[in-house]
C-alpha cells in the first residue's frame, strides 16, 4: 500500500511541478542551513576520548600571591613546574602526566635535508597510555626513562617517513640540536581535535605534534617550551626553573572511579594547605579537578557563535516548515474532488491521511537530497573561513543519516495538519459539486 501511495505522490508531483518545486526548495533550504551548522556543532562538541573521558581529570590549583587573589575566581589553568613534579613523584592516581608544548631543532642525517624546527611535546611516560596514543612501531618510553633523564624520543609517522623512509626507525638515532636521541616509538595517525590535553595553545590544530621527549630530559638540555607562561614576582633569568614563580605546565591524572576522584580532590586540598604552611602558597585553598567534557565546556571549546548559529538555523528550518504547511494545505485541498471520489469508493479517512503523509514524506526525501547538496556547499564555505576549526567542517556518516531523517521527519510534521484537513473532506459535498 505504501508503494502505491508513493507512486501516487510521484504522479501528483508531475501534475503540480511548480508547487512541488517550491515545497522541495523550502525543505532543502531549511535542511541545508540546519545541517551545515549542526555538523559544525557536532564536530566541535564531540567527546575526543569516549572510552575514558570520565576517568581523565585535569588538575588546577592556585599558587598566586594574595595580591592577585579574587574570591570565587577559578584557579589558574596551569601549574608551576615545582607543583607538577611533586604531584608526579607522589603518584596518587592510576596514571599521571605533566606536559608542555615545546620547540626542538632537528639536525637530519638524510642527504638533501637542512636543519629545521619542529613543534613537539615535553611530557612524561604515562602520557601515551593515558590518552590511548596508537603506535605504528615501537612503544613509549618508561617511567624509569623519566627518572634517568634518558635521551629517548617518540616521533610521528610523518617525521619518521621524512627522516627514515618506510623502515622501522626504532633504535635509530635522531639529532636534536647537539644531542643524540634514540627513537623508541613511532606514533600512528593521531591528532585529536580539539587538542583536549592542552587547551592553552591552539585548540583545533590542523597538524599533529611530531616529536615527544621526556620532560625531565628537556630541562637538562634547556629545550625551549613554547606554551603559555605566566610569572609573578622575581622569576629570574630562567622562567622554566623548578622554583621559578611561573605557571606553564598542564597536568592530567587518570582515576578509576568517582570515589577515587573525591579522594584525589581531597589530596589536592591537603597539598595546597601544606604548601601554604610552607610559605609557597598565599591564597586560600582553591583546587579544581575536571573530567574531559567538563574541561572542554569550561574552556568554551564550542564557540558561542557556533551555538547561536545552530539555533538560528533551526529557527530558519521552522520558518521553512511553516511555508511548507501552507503549500501542502493548498495542494491537498485543491484535490478535494479526487479525495471525495476515493472516499465514495470506500477509502477510509485513515487511508486518506496516510496517503497525504506519504506524499509529504516524499517531498521531504527530495528536499533532503537537495538539502544535503546545500549542506555540503555550506561546509565547503565554512572550511574557507579564517577560523581555527574550519578544517574540521566535514560531514560524517551519522550526520549524513541525520540529514535525511530530519528532512523526512520535518516534512511529515509539516504534513500533519494538511493531511488531517484532507481526510475531513465530505464525499457527498465534493461529488455534488462535480
Amino acid at each position: 500500500m505504501l508503494a502505491y501511495y508513493f507512486n501516487l505522490a510521484l504522479r501528483s508531483f508531475k501534475r503540480n511541478k511548480v508547487l512541488t518545486a517550491l515545497m522541495v526548495l523550502a525543505i532543502a533550504l531549511g535542511i541545508g542551513a540546519s545541517m551545515t551548522t549542526l555538523t559544525v556543532f557536532h564536530v566541535l562538541s564531540g567527546d575526543p576520548i569516549p572510552d575514558k573521558s570520565d576517568r581523565l581529570f585535569y588538575v588546577q590549583m592556585d599558587p598566586l600571591p594574595m595580591a592577585e587573589y579574587t574570591p570565587g575566581e577559578e584557579p589558574p589553568l596551569q601549574l608551576t613546574r615545582f607543583d607538577a613534579e611533586k604531584l608526579l613523584q607522589e603518584k596518587r592516581g592510576k596514571r599521571q602526566a605533566m606536559m608542555s608544548a615545546g620547540s626542538v631543532a632537528i639536525e637530519p642525517d638524510t642527504p638533501g635535508l637542512t636543519p629545521f624546527m619542529l613543534q613537539g611535546r615535553f611530557t612524561s611516560a604515562d602520557f601515551f597510555p593515558m590518552f590511548e596514543v596508537p603506535f605504528a612501531y615501537g612503544q613509549a618510553w618508561t617511567g624509569a626513562d623519566d627518572q634517568a633523564h634518558a635521551r629517548v624520543a617518540v616521533i610521528s609517522n610523518e617525521l619518521s617517513q621524512k627522516l627514515f623512509g618506510n623502515a622501522d626507525p626504532t633504535g635509530r638515532t635522531l639529532q636534536l640540536g647537539s644531542t643524540a636521541f634514540r627513537v623508541v616509538g613511532v606514533v600512528s595517525d593521531w591528532n585529536p581535535n580539539p587538542r583536549f590535553y592542552d587547551l592553552t595553545n591552539n585548540q583545533y590544530s590542523g597538524d599533529p605534534e611530531e616529536i615527544y621527549v621526556p620532560f625531565s630530559t628537556t630541562r637538562d638540555l634547556n629545550l625551549s617550551p613554547s606554551g603559555n607562561m605566566s610569572c609573578w614576582g622575581d622569576a629570574g633569568d630562567d622562567m622554566a626553573a623548578i622554583n621559578a614563580p611561573c605557571i606553564w605546565i598542564q597536568y592530567w591524572v587518570e582515576l578509576g572511579s568517582a570515589a577515587q576522584a573525591a579522594d584525589y580532590r581531597a589530596y589536592l586540598s591537603n597539598y595546597s594547605d601544606q604548601q601554604r604552611a610552607a610559605g609557597r602558597f598565599q591564597s586560600p585553598t582553591n583546587v579544581r579537578l575536571s573530567d574531559v567534557m567538563t574541561w572542554l565546556d569550561h574552556n568554551q571549546v564550542v564557540p558561542s557563535d557556533v551555538r547561536l548559529q545552530a539555533w538560528l538555523a533551526l529557527g530558519f528550518l521552522g520558518v521553512c516548515l511553516l511555508n511548507t504547511v501552507g503549500l501542502l494545505l493548498a495542494k491537498f485541498l485543491r484535490r478535494g474532488g479526487e479525495i471525495g471520489v476515493r472516499r465514495a469508493l470506500g477509502a477510509s479517512r485513515g487511508e486518506i491521511f496516510l496517503q497525504c503523509l506519504v506524499e509529504a514524506g516524499t517531498v521531504g526525501l527530495a528536499g533532503g537530497v537537495l538539502g544535503l547538496a546545500l549542506a555540503m556547499l555550506g561546509l565547503w564555505a565554512v572550511r574557507h573561513q579564517p577560523t581555527n576549526y574550519a578544517a574540521l567542517a566535514h560531514m560524517d556518516a551519522p550526520m549524513l543519516l541525520i540529514t535525511f531523517v530530519l528532512a523526512i521527519a520535518s516534512s511529515l510534521v509539516a504534513g500533519l495538519l494538511p493531511a488531517w484537513r484532507a481526510m475531513q473532506v465530505t464525499p457527498a459535498i465534493q461529488l455534488k459539486s462535480q
